[in-house]
């Protein structure tokens, strides 16, 4: 079951050509995964103050397909692939309004103790709602 997120292209995305520089994918990624989280009743920052966890990148792979211009509609969607104790890998769609597909990433995300900035498993409550979602 995908989630989708839909977000704008702004000025500050693009470089001077309108076009978006690439690594600001990532900020669109970013925010897809966490609304995704949100939309299973985790935010961010209850993460960190609740379970003195948070998540981290491990690894990225992004096809950049076709470019995003300024003022774009885009439609990022996240889809589980892999749930592990203190891991998780997603799959991305960034489509533009349109439907054509932009980028397509894979994301492997750390669940990481606050303090110790090490990999710490995730909280069970997050394991357990998260699970549901396995294909």
């Amino acid at each position: 079951m995908a989630f989708s997120w839909t977000g704008r292209v702004y000025w500050e995305d693009t470089d001077a050509g309108g076009v978006v520089y690439h690594a600001r994918y990532l900020n669109f990624l970013e925010r897809a995964r966490s609304d995704w989280l949100r939309s299973h009743g985790f935010a961010q920052s209850e993460l960190k103050e609740r379970y003195q966890r948070f998540f981290a990148i491990s690894r990225v792979e992004i096809d950049f397909r076709h470019p995003a211009h300024l003022d774009d509609e885009l439609d990022i969607s996240v889809v589980l692939q892999s749930l592990g104790a203190a891991s998780l890998t997603v799959t991305q769609d960034i489509h533009r309004g349109d439907g054509k597909l932009l980028a397509a990433a894979r994301v492997r995300v750390a669940s990481l103790d606050t303090a110790a900035f090490r990999p710490a498993r995730a909280p069970e409550e997050i394991l357990k709602k998260l699970k549901t979602e396995l294909r």
